[in-house]
């Protein structure tokens, strides 16, 4: 199954839908940018770190804000609307590419 999360002023934007599918009883995620893809993992316990999944609205939207991770890669202004991730079992995580975007 392919899901779409949006991008825009370092910050990923996650429909309830896959926060539900991938997600579901998780409080954080860690982004990561690496070889032309966003990836963001599940972060199992909290103390672990990472970013905080806050909810947008009662549909259970959640949104991930990470500006100093996009900005390093100079990625800070830049967005897109329902880009589309899919689940990597070699990373455990969502993969997105954002490198010919």
């Amino acid at each position: 199954m392919t899901s779409g999360v949006d991008i825009r002023n370092g910050s990923v934007y996650l429909p309830a839908e896959t926060v539900d599918r991938y997600f579901r009883g998780v409080d954080c995620v860690i982004l990561l940018i690496r070889d032309g893809a966003l990836l963001i993992l599940p972060v199992r316990q909290a103390a672990a770190g990472g970013c905080l999944l806050k909810i947008r609205n009662a549909a259970g939207d959640r949104v991930a804000s990470a500006p100093d991770l996009f900005e390093a890669n100079g990625l800070l202004n830049w967005w897109r609307t329902n880009l589309p991730v899919v689940w990597s079992d070699a990373d455990q995580g969502l993969l997105a590419s954002i490198s010919a975007n």
